[in-house]
């Protein structure tokens, strides 16, 4: 999916003229992925120096890049500040990374719990990049009052 197409669903409107918020086509996901200690060394805020030396995971490269061009919505979401915005740029460009956005300054400390109207699935990154693949898992929910 290119620019331009999720573009477009960001314009959706419903029946009566309102913005909706948009929803993917089935099969297409949108992956937010952390930069540091994900796809490359882990780099903290305090050594900005670092960024731009980063060595890549090349199966995080490999994958990212082939969950682009099957038309997955690539979103680097990071705890970098905007002041280091310029550094991660280039250095996925000068890596070849695809990607559609970037998120800075997520909260860091990690222990997320993402709580939103729409489905939600995360994946820990444990040391490599691959396919994913379905396991059972047990996880916390709000209360629907349904057994």
């Amino acid at each position: 999916m290119n620019k331009e197409e999720i573009d477009n669903l960001l314009e959706e409107k419903s029946d009566s003229g309102e913005k909706i918020s948009p929803v993917l086509p089935d099969g297409i996901k949108n992956y937010l992925i952390d930069i540091d200690g994900t796809i490359c060394d882990d780099i903290p805020n305090e050594e900005p120096e670092r960024m731009a030396t980063a060595n890549v995971y090349p199966d995080a490269l490999e994958t990212l890049n082939r969950w682009y061009d099957q038309g997955h919505v690539i979103c680097f979401f990071t705890s970098r500040t905007e002041d280091h915005r310029s550094v991660t740029e280039k250095w996925l460009k000068d890596h070849g990374f695809k990607y559609h956005s970037m998120v800075m300054g997520k909260p860091r400390g990690g222990n997320y719990h993402w709580i939103d109207n729409h489905l939600v699935k995360a994946t820990r990154y444990n040391g490599r990049f691959t396919d994913l693949v379905l396991k059972n898992a047990t996880i916390q929910v709000f209360d629907d009052g349904k057994s």
